[in-house]
């Protein structure tokens, strides 16, 4: 046979696959499925830079039934998600699954698409109290939510498991080709690492932006050959929205007694030393918690190895003070974080694989000594719960709670003994987050309660002058203040299913009888 430059080929050649003659510089481009991952071949000429969400959509070939993606680095400042939605509803496209990193207040719009058969199944790792959780709760959703950790939401994307037909990608900083960066921008989120699987497993990926520069893109975050398509739009969001929290240390003296008690557990237990690694959330106790670590890392002029994940304000000050060699970060919490991911080569980005992936060769908690967590419920077994409230309606998801926790050396709950009218301590928690054999203290402004199962930890701090409490003590004393706590009343409804990090169902999430529609 032959070719089209007129070659003689053989039939075969022993040792070699099946023969496909050259047919023509561009005639056998196209779509090749290698592994789970589906190679796009690009043509020269062909055009990227669309008019709009809506040509973007024709082009991706997106129809009823599929699979679409989105991050959540601006957080509830996000517009991208509320405009790919709406378009795809106005061209009547329907039964689609929104897997979406997290979800926020802002995105309400997104009920009613729920409510019409537009989205039937929603899958994330981060939700934020609001309109969308409570539809969920209701039942409102078609198929049960899957609700997944930051580590096993790239598990999932690259086994194969989480499936991405279209991935849309907030780009705050873009060029026509598709190279873009999160740092840069009037709508400068930091970076986005959540979007990196994303980019590199969906079958196809369009780059959304509000700041098209020319060619190329400097610096480059996410590169032009996973990037279908360039669609430019007047806003991708509102980044004072990113700070959808406190980020500010409490002044509150019953969680500073929490935070003063929390590092003292630490630096009994020998952790605050050169070389520490360390993650705290953004809440106000977490860091008061950061801030006095500082102090004693300073005065012993400790210098740690990183600070890990969502960044903040606080650790960006210890990095500038030569406090860590590094910051890992996977989401910026403020503004002051963002700037420094800008501006500081110290301050790196990783992706949520290489953050938390339990089945990759090595993820960053693996090698994180302490991790400060918060807890909506914990029970005297140390299973915590942030999903739902004790009355059962839906207020997070796991973000990186189950994959610190079971990575790092020290895991530490720290939380208010009593909030309101309950107790946070319980016989069983309302839905399971978090196992308790990868919790290690429980730290309230009533004292600390160890794990039993970490006696090496008791042993090292038995001497230490910490207020220990057994967690049956804990949990007595805040029923004797709050009164006796009662579970959720709930249905058999099953409208979210809790994954662990392994892709393993940790729980179920059952609708609330006051929640029934």
């Amino acid at each position: 046979m032959k070719n089209k430059v007129g070659r003689e080929l053989p039939d075969r050649v022993e040792g070699y696959k099946e023969i496909q003659p050259y047919a023509g510089a561009f005639e056998s481009l196209g779509d090749r499925v290698k592994t789970s991952v589906k190679v796009k071949s690009y043509v020269p000429g062909t055009k990227k830079l669309l008019s709009s969400i809506d040509e973007a959509i024709e082009k991706t070939g997106l129809k009823d039934g599929m699979t679409v993606s989105f991050h959540h680095h601006l957080r509830n400042g996000d517009q991208v998600v509320n405009q790919v939605m709406a378009a795809i509803a106005a061209k009547g496209i329907k039964d689609i699954h929104l897997a979406a990193s997290g979800l926020f207040a802002v995105h309400e719009p997104l009920v009613k698409l729920i409510e019409d058969g537009v989205i039937t199944k929603v899958t994330t790792s981060t939700f934020n109290p609001g309109p969308v959780a409570k539809a969920i709760t209701a039942g409102k959703l078609k198929k049960p939510a899957v609700l997944m950790s930051h580590g096993g939401r790239p598990r999932a994307i690259e086994s194969g498991d989480l499936h991405i037909d279209v991935a849309f990608i907030g780009a705050p900083t873009c060029d026509a080709f598709g190279n873009l960066n999160g740092t840069q921008g009037k709508s400068a989120c930091g970076y986005v690492s959540y979007a990196y699987a994303d980019a590199m497993y969906a079958d196809r990926v369009v780059a959304v932006t509000d700041n098209l520069v020319p060619y190329p893109c400097c610096p480059i975050e996410i590169t032009q050959e996973k990037v279908d398509f360039v669609v430019e739009v007047e806003s991708i969001g509102d980044r004072n929205g990113i700070v959808s929290g406190s980020t500010k240390i409490t002044e509150d003296p019953v969680r500073l007694k929490i935070a003063s008690d929390t590092a003292k557990l630490v630096d009994s237990a020998g952790y605050i030393k050169q070389d520490m690694s360390f993650q705290t959330g953004a809440s106000g106790t977490a860091l008061a918690v950061a801030s006095i670590v500082r102090d004693i890392m300073k005065e012993r002029n400790i210098v740690g190895s990183f600070g890990l994940g969502g960044i903040h304000n606080y650790f960006v000050q210890m990095l500038e003070e030569g406090l860590f060699r590094a910051l890992f970060d996977t989401q910026c919490f403020d503004l002051e974080a963002i700037a420094s991911a800008g501006r500081n080569e110290n301050h790196i980005a990783i992706s949520g694989s290489q953050y938390a992936n339990p089945h990759n060769r090595g993820s960053i908690v693996n090698n994180l000594d302490v991790v400060i967590l918060g807890a909506t419920e914990i029970d005297t077994d140390f299973n915590v719960n942030v999903i739902t409230g004790s009355n059962g309606v839906i207020m997070g998801a796991s973000g990186g709670h189950s994959d610190c926790a079971a990575g790092s050396k020290l895991a530490i709950i720290v939380a208010n003994l009593t909030r309101k009218s309950f107790c946070v301590v319980r016989d069983k928690v309302t839905t399971v987050t978090t196992p308790g054999d990868t919790v290690d203290a429980f730290v309230t402004e009533h004292g600390i309660a160890i794990n039993p199962r970490r006696q090496d930890l008791l042993e090292a701090v038995k001497d230490a002058g910490l207020p220990l409490v057994d967690i049956h003590d804990l949990k007595a004393l805040g029923e004797s203040l709050v009164g006796e706590q009662t579970p959720a009343d709930l249905t058999d409804k099953i409208v979210a299913v809790v994954e662990y990090r392994d892709g393993t169902v940790m729980d179920v999430v059952k609708m609330p009888k006051e929640a029934a529609i």
